[in-house]
């Protein structure tokens, strides 16, 4: 028996972006450390190290067919709640090298399984 898939359309998307992102990075010379970092107030989704400096990496992903800019999703709310999740993360795990916050965002064309890819790097919080 195979399990169901219960995401919602949406998070298969988001899903597909992340790894995407992922894939993204890694042919750019970065480390994965973690993905999906959740906390109650928050979830950084993936964390990355690059020349000593650590990357906390926001995807944003969205269809060709919508008419609005993934990017244009990283709202004040949104912004607040990865400053504190970042925040806890340098303290539990005792990180004392730069860090930064970086925004990747993800067009996908799901009937060709192609991918636009953009990164924003370094978003002042």
């Amino acid at each position: 028996m195979t399990k169901a898939d219960n995401r919602t359309d949406k998070r298969k998307l988001g899903d597909i972006g992340e790894n995407v992102a992922c894939e993204f990075l890694r042919r750019r010379g970065y480390e994965i450390l973690e993905r999906n970092y959740l906390r109650k107030w928050g979830e950084i989704d993936i964390i990355a190290k690059k020349s000593g400096i650590l990357h906390f990496v926001e995807v944003k992903t969205v269809s060709y067919v919508t008419n609005y800019r993934p990017e244009e999703n990283m709202h004040p709310g949104k912004l607040m709640r990865l400053a504190r999740t970042m925040h806890i993360y340098l303290l539990h795990e005792k990180h004392d090298s730069d860090w930064q916050l970086d925004l990747i965002t993800a067009q996908i064309d799901t009937k060709t399984r192609q991918a636009r890819v953009e990164m924003i790097e370094n978003i002042v919080i």
